[in-house]
């Protein structure tokens, strides 16, 4: 009996930006397009900002040291938003 097993690697190969989404692609192959809004900082960066990238996180997170922004491929997958000021509220 054969099984077919599918491998699956998240690290991050490319980013990119198109209209307002950004585009990130996986080492195996999958593209993620999550809208802009769902991350501020990129969303008001500059696109000079936006294009100053690094792969960080043994290849599973984008750095943006211009604008302190992080991002990884997991919370990319799940199409989660950037937190609020008020999720981290005490009060």
């Amino acid at each position: 009996m054969n099984t077919l097993v599918n491998k699956t690697d998240t690290r991050i190969k490319s980013v990119d930006f198109k209209d307002e989404s950004i585009v990130v692609g996986l080492m195996d192959g999958r593209i993620i397009s999550v809208p802009l809004i769902f991350y501020p900082r990129l969303f008001n960066a500059s696109i000079k900002q936006r294009k100053n990238w690094k792969i960080s996180g043994g290849g599973f997170g984008i750095h943006w040291p211009d604008i302190d922004e992080d991002l990884n491929s997991e919370g990319l997958l799940l199409g989660s938003p950037a937190p609020t000021a008020k999720q981290f509220s005490l009060v």
